[in-house]
């Protein structure tokens, strides 16, 4: 948006000054170095809307669309294919002049399906903006060609444009609200959830059936592994900052535990850890972990495998790797959506919105899996811990 109204600026400058250079004295050089920038900015703006409707994609065809649209108005520098200005210092169309045209009304149909496809058919009156906005645009073209030569400094598509923009930023504000209502609401529930569930009495509890085995050592470490992994749950629930690795490691331990309990010698664990002292986003190490014996080494044949889990420190960045000897997958089944990996999807990001974080995958059928989290060095990422 930013950059959009940057460019809005210019383009209503640029409406201007190629009005003031109409109604001078021949500057064709000038001119058509004005014309050339306002025909090739416009389509610029559809495609800045397609990033924000949806920014993961990068959208080579639309750019390569507008780069032809630019290449058939630089023309005009030396031939009469797209426009010129004659002699009399007027503009005259040549037989490309409707590229512009064609160009931005193909971005605009695709800017209309991004904008609608992926949206609730509940909210219909909803897409109301979206519709007026491409309707407004056409129809300020048809006022601009009907004007012909009038005296008009900024012309009706500067206009639609720059309203438009305010318009579909609105709308834009209105769909981010509608689609976080789920969310808002998920979290009202775990609210409602926690102040109805009395922590202290589940652990108190845990505590005393743990006393009634106090013969029996290991059922005694099973129970506490088990309350402090339901601790660690409860924590995350309500916790929206990065927390110490050393807290998410201690969950992470917990959970490894209760499944070596369960599978004995079958499940190897292996800890390389180099560096501890940073924070990360809550639940972000266990889930690869139950990842990796879940899909990994249970799969092995005979149900047996190692997880390994280090982290290291880098000049710019703190590094944790999660990784396993188990059958491995194709890392495009993540993109795909599919079920069984969601929770590395989730993981990512978290990463990314809490400590614009990446998580790496490396893997393949046979070869095991290496999951990679990568969180740079900014504030909040490895401030001074020992208060927290």
């Amino acid at each position: 948006m930013q950059v959009i109204i940057v460019l809005s600026v210019t383009l209503i400058a640029q409406n201007v000054l190629e009005d003031y250079l109409a109604a001078g004295p021949p500057r064709w050089f000038l001119r058509t170095t004005i014309a050339v920038y306002g025909y090739s900015i416009r389509p610029v703006f559809l495609i800045l809307f397609l990033y924000i409707v949806q920014p993961g994609k990068k959208y080579l065809a639309c750019w390569a669309l507008a780069i032809l649209n630019w290449a058939v108005n630089m023309t005009a520098f030396f031939s009469h294919l797209c426009f010129w200005i004659d002699e009399g210092n007027h503009y005259q169309g040549g037989p490309l002049y409707i590229v512009t045209y064609v160009v931005s009304a193909i971005l605009l149909g695709i800017w209309l399906y991004q904008s609608v496809r992926d949206y609730r058919a509940s909210r219909k009156r909803d897409l109301i903006i979206p519709l007026m906005v491409v309707l407004i645009i056409p129809v300020s073209v048809l006022l601009d060609r009907q004007t012909g030569t009038l005296n008009q400094p900024i012309t009706f598509l500067t206009f639609a444009i720059v309203i438009c923009s305010v318009f579909y930023y609105i709308w834009l504000h209105l769909r981010f609200v509608r689609e976080h209502e789920e969310d808002l609401k998920a979290q009202q529930r775990i609210q409602i959830m926690l102040s109805q569930i009395q922590p202290h009495f589940l652990y108190n509890t845990l505590g005393a059936i743990g006393n009634l085995y106090s013969d029996n050592p290991e059922a005694q470490k099973a129970i506490f592994n088990f309350s402090s992994y339901l601790q660690g749950n409860m924590y995350s629930l309500s916790e929206t900052d990065p927390i110490p690795f050393t807290t998410e490691m201690q969950h992470t331990k917990a959970y490894l535990e209760l499944e070596q309990l369960r599978f004995g010698e079958k499940l190897n664990v292996v800890y390389d850890l180099q560096t501890t002292e940073f924070l990360l986003p809550t639940l972000t190490l266990q889930p690869l972990v139950e990842n990796a014996v879940r899909h990994g080494v249970r799969h092995n044949l005979g149900g047996a495998g190692t997880v390994t889990l280090s982290s290291r420190e880098t000049p710019d960045h703190w590094e944790i790797t999660v990784s396993d000897d188990g059958p491995g997958f194709d890392p495009a089944q993540i993109a795909a959506g599919e079920r069984q990996h969601i929770g590395l999807q989730n993981v990512r990001e978290r990463l990314q919105s809490v400590s614009h974080g990446e998580l790496r995958i490396e893997s393949a059928p046979g070869k095991g899996c290496r999951v990679t989290i990568e969180l740079p060095k900014e504030a909040g990422n490895y401030a001074d811990i020992r208060h927290r």
